[in-house]
């Protein structure tokens, strides 16, 4: 059984750079990495950086919060929503809701405004925000999509404040 990873072991085997978010080995890892290599692998599919330790693969975000707070916790956030970007003035802690309200439009999205919908049988643009995984119906908002957006908007200010993110 692998025990957890501890911010005294990640120190063991990685530097990380806060200005720029890098991890480098400590240890020499493999016979084709030395000491001073970049650490990890960017997943194409899912953008994040990649770094198996202990057999065990981790986040780059995650790991960058173990090694700077000393803790890991269940949502890391990236402020400015580039998932490569590991630099520590771009990470936050988050809730779930947060770290969701901080995302981009779903791309299922058709309206091209985040929070705004086209109800078919009402033929109206509607309204709705997703909170602590329960839907809000803001409102339907006829022909004016752009003030359903104006009710996302305000909403997600109201509940998510910092972490609110219109487009």
């Amino acid at each position: 059984m692998k025990t957890e990873l501890t911010a005294e072991r990640l120190c063991e085997v990685l530097a990380y750079d806060p200005e720029t978010g890098n991890f480098k080995w400590r240890v020499k890892k493999a016979t084709w990495l030395s000491v001073g290599d970049q650490a990890g692998n960017q997943n194409v599919k899912i953008g994040y950086l990649q770094i198996r330790i202990d057999g065990k693969l981790y986040y780059g975000h995650r790991l960058a919060f173990l090694y700077m707070a000393g803790t890991m916790p269940r949502y890391v956030d990236h402020i400015n929503c580039n998932k490569a970007d590991n630099r520590w003035a771009n990470l936050r802690e988050a809730t779930q809701s947060q770290n969701i309200a901080n995302s981009g439009m779903f791309a299922h999205n058709k309206s091209g405004l985040k929070g705004v919908y086209w109800d078919k049988i009402r033929g109206e643009w509607g309204s709705k925000i997703k909170v602590m995984q329960k839907n809000i119906h803001l409102g339907f908002f006829g022909d004016c999509k752009a003030a359903a957006h104006l009710a996302y908007v305000v909403a997600a200010d109201k509940y998510f404040g910092e972490f609110a993110r219109s487009a």
